[in-house]
């Protein structure tokens, strides 16, 4: 399985066959090969990929001896990509050119976080109307169970809560432009996360 780290740019629009699309910039790679995981040794195959270069000062003792084991410098980001395709070794450097466009990618990040939200705009739920007799709830609940029985609320109940800043992966995204000299990568639509945060590309399966 491909795969590259990078961050969300931001997004922009472009004319695909006459029509304007959305699309979101993505900044992708250069990703060294820290480790190279088999399943002999470690019962799954993996790459470890390295991204974002930092001072060696702000890296743990222990992380910067993995790094160093590996002949690479200290870097910011560890992750995984696994049943990796292609015979790579530590300390190879992988850059935006294994994508190409008109490719099929998975797109995965945190999605911003929205803070304790009701279920109107957690869930949709649609509010009843503002006259004819309503009064008190317009944007509540509603009905959570019944009395007697079961006497409590049932587990998964649609409820008011924390919204968003959790792990999203956006499929099957179209790959429009590959800019290698500046490691860009322009995909259709709309990409999990805000500007800047870091994201998880590979290619579909």
């Amino acid at each position: 399985m491909i795969g590259l780290l990078g961050r969300k740019k931001g997004m922009a629009a472009v004319f695909e066959d006459g029509r304007h699309t959305a699309v979101t910039v993505l900044e992708v790679g250069p990703c060294p090969v820290v480790q190279v995981k088999t399943s002999d040794r470690d019962s799954y195959n993996a790459l470890q990929l390295a991204f974002e270069p930092v001072r060696p000062k702000l890296v743990t003792k222990p992380r910067s001896g993995h790094f160093d084991k590996s002949g690479v410098e200290p870097h910011r980001v560890l992750s995984e990509f696994r049943d990796f395709s292609g015979d790579y070794k530590p300390g190879d450097i992988l850059k935006v050119d294994l994508f190409e466009p008109g490719d099929t990618v998975h797109v995965t990040g945190v999605s911003k976080g929205r803070g304790f939200t009701g279920v109107v705009k957690r869930y949709g739920f649609k509010t009843p109307n503002q006259t004819h007799g309503t009064h008190e709830s317009f944007r509540g609940t509603g009905s959570i169970g019944a009395a007697s029985y079961p006497a409590r609320v049932w587990p998964g109940k649609k409820m008011p809560g924390r919204m968003g800043g959790v792990r999203v992966t956006a499929k099957n995204l179209k790959v429009l432009r590959v800019d290698s000299e500046n490691g860009l990568i322009v995909v259709k639509g709309a990409v999990p996360g805000a500007t800047g945060s870091l994201i998880r590309i590979r290619k579909a399966d």
